[in-house]
């Protein structure tokens, strides 16, 4: 697979995406500031093309960290629960038919990142009764927590209406429908600490790939280490989520694809994990929305039909 095929199809689609969608943007019409067009694109289209690029690089960097860290090809920044939290927090504020709450900020996006953060602190409470707690702690305590979640969630689907439990699957499919730049602007923050904190750690984060034992031999405090990078990113994970539900597949593979097409060390694919899976999840979003024109066709739907098959295609290009 050639590296500049792959980032000049990714790059186009970058400056294409603002312009595409139900309404056909030229050039010359968004910079009439008066005109419907111009609205269009600097209310809808450019936030929600940045909104994606930041809630790629958040998945796809939060993925290699999951899979750095537990030394597993098929870990997700979803398998800690913060994902079922922000879910089940949201599905509450879909049952009790809550609209806006603060600041013009959706109840749903403010009760999905109270599932995540307050699923991030219940992992942490429950890790301090775990004695030689390690990281494999952590994961056990999250997958116990997703279960539990998703059986929370089904009872809310029972009791839910037509209405609200219509309004739970569109979240659970994912959405990157977004008006203004308040969301762009909040993750964009959250985007940034992530990817310093984790580029400042990115040889500690090398040491780590290999065991526990080796990074301690270095002088590295390795438990200490490991919760830092997962809390940062867990924290950023369920920031996403909150608003725009889940979106599978970024995560899982987007670290698969760099590590396939640059074969180095970790500590040097940390900004080009960002940067891919940021102009992945754009070039997604763009093909659901060149796909249905009329109404968005939820964005973990893309990903899942472009991540699936790919994936077992590196899967079998590794086993060759």
């Amino acid at each position: 697979m050639s590296r500049f095929f792959v980032w000049f199809t990714l790059t186009v689609f970058l400056f294409l995406s603002p312009f595409i969608g139900a309404v056909t943007l030229h050039v010359a019409d968004i910079f009439n500031f008066s005109s419907l067009h111009s609205q269009i694109f600097f209310e809808l289209r450019l936030p929600r093309v940045m909104f994606a690029l930041f809630a790629g690089a958040i998945l796809s960097i939060s993925g290699l960290l999951f899979q750095t860290l537990f030394r597993n090809a098929l870990m997700t920044p979803y398998t800690l629960g913060i994902s079922s939290g922000a879910v089940l927090g949201a599905g509450i504020a879909i049952k009790l038919g809550l609209g806006t709450l603060i600041f013009g900020i959706s109840a749903i996006n403010i009760f999905g990142f109270l599932g995540a953060i307050l699923t991030l602190f219940l992992l942490l409470y429950l890790n301090l009764f775990i004695k030689n707690a390690k990281s494999e702690s952590f994961l056990l305590l999250g997958i116990a927590l997703s279960l539990f979640y998703t059986s929370a969630l089904m009872i809310i689907f029972y009791l839910g209406s037509a209405i609200q439990n219509d309004m739970l699957i569109r979240f659970t499919m994912g959405s990157l429908s977004i008006i203004g730049w308040q969301n762009p602007l909040f993750i964009g923050l959250i985007t940034s600490v992530l990817v310093i904190v984790v580029y400042l750690y990115r040889f500690e984060l090398q040491l780590l790939a290999t065991s526990d034992e080796s990074a301690k031999l270095k002088g590295l405090h390795s438990k200490k280490v490991t919760y830092l990078l997962l809390l940062i990113s867990s924290f950023a994970v369920g920031g996403v989520v909150s608003i725009s539900g889940p979106i599978g597949f970024v995560g899982l593979i987007t670290p698969h694809i760099i590590s396939m097409l640059y074969p180095s060390s970790i500590s040097s694919r940390v900004l080009k994990t960002a940067l891919f899976g940021a102009l992945f999840l754009v070039f997604c979003d763009t093909i659901a929305r060149l796909l249905s024109s009329q109404n968005d066709l939820p964005i973990g739907i893309v990903t899942a039909l472009i991540g699936g098959p790919f994936f077992i295609y590196l899967i079998i290009r590794k086993k060759e």
